[in-house]
Order: C-alpha cells, then sequence, then structure tokens
C-alpha cells in the first residue's frame, strides 16, 4: 500500500510471511492483506461463499512488535460469515478474511491448509551412500508351545527363542506389549504358510541403541513382518523437514516439508522466548503447535510412501536449542539470557509416544547432542554430515538462518559459535521480503551502465528481460523478494555503483536512472513496478540496512573463529541449510557473508542437519560419533568476546572495512571506494551510522 497511513492506525502482522503494516479501523482483513502482497486465496471475490479465504487471530503479548493481538481486535461475525458457518461450517478459530475488518492491532496466521501457492520447503534428502546399522532388527522365531511339564510363561519361552536363534540376551520388553504377548502368539495368519501349524510363529521388533545397552522388544507381530521404518526430522525455526526410510534397504521412501507453525508466536528464536515468558501457557502452545505439526508431517510422508505410520520403529531428531527445548517440552526461558543454560546438553532417548508423536506405541526417538546454548542439536547434525574433524584443511560450516550457527576445524581442533542474524535473509524486516514461494524474486542481475535490472521468479522458467515472460508470471504474480534474491540485489547493488562500500544508496544516481527514486530523507532502488494488483517491489535504505546488520552479525561470528583458530583464511566453506543451497557463492562474497576463499572450494550441502539425523537413524555407530565430537568442540560464546562489537562494525562494510578479498577480485570486478551520505550528497556520514552501527552490535541477541 503505497498512499500514506497514520502511526495511530491498527498494525496487523501476517503470518508466516512476516508481512506488516497499518490499516484503517473497518478495513478488511483480505484487503489488508493483498495490499501487503500475503497471498490469500480468494475464489468468490469476497461474497463469503467459498470459504477459501480463512484467516485466524492470534492471541497474545508479542513484545518484538509492540502488538497485543486479541479476537476483539477483529470484527464480530457479520451475516455472510454465519451463513458461511450454516451451510458449509467453519474450523474454530477461523475467520473469512473478505467479511472481518480490522479493529485493533492484530497478528493474522494465514493457515497452510487453506493456501494454494503455499511456501516452497527446499530441504531434499542426500544421496549418498550410508552404511547400514539401525538400531531396529526385525527377528522371526518361533517360539515353542507351552508344556505343563516345562512351566515357562509364553514371554519368557520368546524371550528364550530370540536368544537362541538371534543371539540376544537379557532382553527388555516396552510395557505395553506385556498384556498383548499371549493373543499374538496365538494369531493364525491364513495367507502366511510360512507360519507353522500351531500359530506360534511370531516377529519381534527389537531396538538397541549402543551396544552397551539393554536391548528391547518394541513390537511384536503374527507371522512374518518385513516391514520397518523410520524418520529422520530437522526442526527449523522457519520450516521443518522430514525424510521417512525403510530401515531394512535404507531407501529414502518420502521427504517433505512444511512450515514451522511457531512462527506466528514470533519469527526469530529470541521473540519465541519472549512469548513464553510474557504468557503463562505460551510454552505449552508452541509444544503443542510443533508436534502436531510433526505428526501432520509424518501423515504426509506415509501418505506419499504408502506406509502404515504404525510401522514407524525408530526416529532421530535435530534442532537449534529453542527448538530442541520446545518439542521436547521443556521452558527454554534459561536460553534468553547469559549464561544461556541448556536444560539438558546431551544425547536424549525417549519413548516417542511420550510426547505425542504419533508413530508405533513401541517406537523410540533419538535427539542429537546440542553442542552449547546456541549451537543445538542441528548443528551437530551437520558437523556429523559434513564432517570438519575429518578433514585435514580449515572447513567453515555455516547455517544460515534466523540465528546462524557457524562450525571452523579440521582433524585438530573444530570450534563453534553462534551469531544473531534474524530473519532478514528469510524476507522478514525487508519491505518487499517474503519468504521462497511462486511469485517470489529469487535471481536478480543489474546492468551496471543502465542500472536497469533483470530478474527470475520462483514458478517462471524464463528471466525478466525474456519475450513471454508477462504472460508466463501472471499465474504465479511478482509478488517480493525471497532469501536468495536480497542478497544478490544488495550485492549487485554494490558492483553497479548504486550502493557504496558503506551501503549507502547514491542518490546522484537519480539523474542517470528513473530506478533510483527518493524516500523521504533516503533513496530506493525501484526493481519492479508492480502489475494491477501487485505489490511495487523496492529495495529500500532500511532494508538495506537490515541485511548489513544480518551479514555484519554471521561474519563477526566467523572471524572470531577464525582468530581463535589462529587463521587469516579458510580452505573449504560449506553452506548447509535449506536457504544455503539457494546462495549464490560469489553474491554471498560480495556481500561480505563469508570470508575470502577460492570460490571453486565454497558450496552448498543442502539440508546438512537433516542429513545428519538420516547418518544417525540408518547407523546407530554415527550416534556415537557425534557424541563423541560433541565432546570436543569449543563453544565461543560471542556475547562474551569484547573484539565482537569492533570485529562486527567492521563487518558492516561491502564486503568488509579492513579484510581484504584477493581471491574474489580475481573473479570479479570490485567497484572503487567512495562515501555518499544518507541522504544522497557527498558527505562522510560516518558518525551518525557508526552510533546505530555500534547499538546494533552491544544488542547482542535481543
Amino acid at each position: 500500500m503505497n498512499a500514506p497511513v497514520s502511526t495511530s492506525d491498527p498494525l496487523v502482522l501476517f503470518m508466516p510471511s512476516g508481512k506488516r503494516g497499518r490499516f484503517a479501523v473497518g478495513t478488511p482483513l483480505l484487503d489488508a492483506a493483498r495490499s501487503l502482497g500475503v497471498y490469500v486465496e480468494s475464489v468468490c471475490g469476497g461474497r463469503a461463499t467459498c470459504g477459501r479465504c480463512q484467516i485466524e487471530v492470534q492471541e497474545g503479548n508479542f513484545a518484538k512488535h509492540g502488538i497485543t493481538s486479541s479476537n476483539d481486535h477483529i470484527s464480530p461475525r457479520g451475516p455472510k460469515e454465519e451463513r458461511y458457518d450454516r451451510v458449509r461450517g467453519l474450523p474454530e478459530g477461523r475467520r473469512l478474511s473478505c467479511s472481518a475488518t480490522v479493529q485493533g492491532d492484530l497478528v493474522i496466521d494465514v493457515p497452510q491448509d487453506t493456501v494454494v501457492n503455499a511456501q516452497v520447503v527446499r530441504k531434499a534428502a542426500t544421496d549418498r551412500v550410508i552404511e547400514r546399522n539401525a538400531a531396529v532388527q526385525l527377528c522371526y522365531v518361533e517360539v515353542e508351545q507351552p508344556d505343563m511339564h516345562k512351566p515357562l510363561g509364553d514371554l519368557d519361552r520368546l524371550k528364550t527363542a530370540l536368544e537362541k536363534e538371534w543371539g540376544w540376551k537379557d532382553l527388555l520388553v516396552a510395557p505395553y506389549l506385556i498384556p498383548r504377548i499371549q493373543k499374538t502368539l496365538r494369531t493364525s495368519l491364513p495367507d502366511q504358510p510360512e507360519v507353522p501349524e500351531g500359530k506360534w510363529g511370531v516377529t519381534a521388533v527389537v531396538h538397541r541403541d549402543m551396544e552397551s545397552a539393554r536391548p528391547f522388544i518394541v513390537a511384536l507381530y503374527p507371522g512374518l513382518k518385513n516391514e520397518a521404518y523410520g524418520i529422520a526430522c530437522d526442526i527449523g525455526s522457519t520450516t521443518i523437514a522430514m525424510h521417512l526410510v525403510s530401515l531394512l534397504s535404507g531407501r529414502v521412501v518420502a521427504s517433505s516439508g512444511t512450515s514451522n507453525p511457531q512462527i506466528r508466536f514470533g519469527e526469530d528464536l529470541m521473540s519465541r522466548v519472549s512469548y513464553v515468558m510474557m504468557n503463562p501457557d505460551g510454552r505449552e502452545a508452541m509444544t503443542k503447535a510443533v508436534r502436531q505439526a510433526v505428526n501432520e508431517l509424518i501423515g504426509k510422508v506415509c501418505a506419499e510412501g504408502g506406509v502404515d505410520r504404525n510401522d514407524i520403529f525408530d526416529c532421530v531428531f535435530v534442532g537449534n536449542p529453542i527448538m530442541h527445548h520446545l518439542f521436547l517440552g521443556i521452558d527454554p526461558t534459561e536460553l534468553g539470557q547469559a549464561p544461556f543454560a541448556l536444560a539438558v546438553s546431551g544425547a536424549l532417548q525417549v519413548w516417542a509416544h511420550e510426547i505425542d508423536i504419533d508413530v508405533s506405541r513401541g517406537a523410540r526417538l533419538y535427539m542429537l547432542p546440542c553442542i552449547a546454548g546456541h549451537v543445538g542439536a542441528d548443528a551437530a547434525g551437520a558437523t556429523l554430515s559434513e564432517g570438519p574433524y575429518r578433514q585435514d584443511g580449515m572447513m567453515l560450516l555455516v547455517d544460515v538462518g534466523t540465528n546462524a550457527e557457524i562450525v571452523l576445524g579440521n582433524r585438530a581442533r573444530v570450534v563453534a559459535a553462534s551469531s544473531p542474524t534474524g530473519p532478514a535473509f528469510e524476507g522478514a524486516e525487508i519491505s518487499s521480503g517474503q519468504r521462497a514461494a511462486p511469485g517470489a524474486i529469487e535471481r536478480v542481475r543489474i546492468d551496471p551502465e543502465t542500472l536497469e535490472p533483470k530478474y527470475r521468479v520462483i514458478g517462471v522458467d524464463r528471466w525478466s528481460d525474456e519475450e513471454g515472460f508477462e504472460d508466463a508470471s501472471w499465474a504465479t504474480g511478482v509478488t517480493g523478494i525471497c532469501g536468495s534474491a536480497i542478497i544478490e540485489v544488495v550485492a549487485e547493488m554494490y558492483l553497479s555503483g548504486i550502493i557504496s562500500e558503506d551501503g549507502v544508496v547514491d542518490g546522484a544516481l537519480s539523474a542517470r536512472s528513473p530506478r533510483i527514486i527518493q524516500n523521504g530523507r533516503t533513496w530506493s532502488y525501484l526493481l519492479r513496478e508492480g502489475r494491477q494488483g501487485e505489490p511495487r517491489i523496492t529495495v529500500t535504505q532500511n532494508d538495506i540496512r537490515a541485511i548489513q546488520l544480518a551479514k555484519a552479525a554471521l561474519y563477526a561470528g566467523v572471524k572470531l573463529l577464525m582468530e581463535k583458530q589462529g587463521v587469516t583464511t579458510v580452505d573449504t566453506i560449506r553452506f548447509a541449510g535449506a536457504f544455503g543451497s539457494f546462495i549464490d557463492p560469489k553474491y554471498a562474497m560480495v556481500l561480505g557473508l563469508i570470508p575470502d576463499c577460492d570460490l571453486s572450494e565454497v558450496k552448498a550441502v543442502g539440508n546438512a542437519a537433516g542429513t545428519g539425523a538420516l547418518m544417525a537413524l540408518l547407523n546407530r555407530d554415527h550416534r556415537r560419533e557425534i557424541e563423541r565430537q560433541v565432546s570436543r568442540i569449543e563453544k565461543i560464546e560471542t556475547a562474551l568476546e569484547p573484539n565482537f562489537q569492533q570485529l562486527f562494525i567492521d563487518a558492516m562494510a561491502l564486503p568488509n572495512k579492513v579484510d581484504p578479498f584477493p581471491k574474489l577480485a580475481e573473479q570479479v570486478t570490485l567497484p572503487p571506494r567512495k562515501v555518499v551520505s544518507e541522504e544522497g550528497g557527498s558527505s562522510d556520514g560516518a558518525p551518525r551510522r557508526r552510533s546505530r552501527e555500534g547499538h546494533a552490535a552491544r544488542r547482542g541477541r535481543g
């Protein structure tokens, strides 16, 4: 919405996109969403008959945004909504955004089951071969029938058979199984002629995580059963990714992902901790939300793979410390303040059903260990996957998310830290930013002579300057900029001279190009003038500042670890995470997101945390491997390092105020340095900006 609004108008925040704006009282929520470029479907044209525009009001105090959201801040149900509810039924808590209007500050959740162009969760399984040594084994035995002269119980004879035929000793039994054993042993299966006449052939599902532990019989089936599955799941703060795997063959049967529903409680991790602190039922609400999403995802991968969820006997999960705690039902409040104490840091084994995971009653669940207070089990999974501790050279492993996790090391020594990058790289806090979904700009190039852009959009095969692009993009629209394009557009603006090394838009270039537009006292770059019904997409001075703050936090963390290792260069760089998979290494280096390195040694490794979880699922030896390595990793807390602030300030410049980038300069022509004031004139402008940068550095994790 380009029209000016009053600062007294209600503030409306849409989740999971993170887009927000102020709207006059009485504005239909569907109109508010569309004006911000939030995709809310409506087939009936706002007549409240299709029901596609459903939304939910999230209640509570959202401290980061200064919003107290309540159902009292939305108009009461009107006749149209009442009629729709009578005829088709409206789920509890849902409203129709075409009829409901803004009456006060609101946090609105757009349910993913109503979204056709939902976020593209791009986390895929690895193609590497993982040697299989699963914790679960299927054991078919024929149990001796009862004999009055041998008064041994059915369970005891089952254990005897398992020891004799499979070597299992000292077996434990899942408690739920004990009342079922006699019936299972006496159940005949006519379609299995291999089962003996006396009905005493059964398959025991035995689980043993480590050689020193007693094995468990976790399930028992009459006859011969030859299917057993496991799930490997990465619970990210933004997305949840899951793989369904055959424990017998090692084959990945299905993979899928979904948005983390906790986004509606806060975009970044500290916002979620704040929500727990300020709302008595906050922890329970977030735990319930993530477990429900996990269960829905299990249903999805099982449907895709044609698998019964009750055939899932083992689960491996990873996540950052706050996701780890909330998933397990642990209050994460202590992680929101120094000394950032974890409730538990080591690996965990629990019964899946005890934390409401809807799989086999006897399924076990393993959580990888956390490395430190803000370097979690996901970083441990990525470390297991990429193995810096297996390298001779110095490897930098970076998982870019709302909280960047950094691991640096080789065979001799590994150090780790986290940096509070915030959600800017994922589209939040950016005026035209959005998550990766059809219609989002994902690639950008700017002509250095004309300053004209061209771009690629998710869901469209052509570049914007190619014939047929406009027709092809009508289906998705052009709705905003996702994370990979945000990095590219800022880097391209720097390479083409639109912004200085300090990140200031050069307003003097407005004489050369109508793309440089004034925005109050600062200047913006017009990337696309929206068509009818589409938003105008610009990159503002505030957008560039948000990216600078995020990339400076990451680079300062990396630089701090390099100092701890006593090195000035790294040999290899690995980008982990779904977002890292779509970052162009060249632009990441131009931006100063990562240190100078041979570009051929910078690679995206996809969802390395999920790959680590997959490795731990298929081979229990990998569980012991990462447990040993995590105990050796040295944890660096950036908030306690006196040099972090200066490193942060130096990293605000593009690529960096003090660090040279000779290898990058061999591949890219970096522009000459120039100083531009934020108002567009010639000025050093440093004192005011430096003050803000220093404040941001001191702000730390908050």
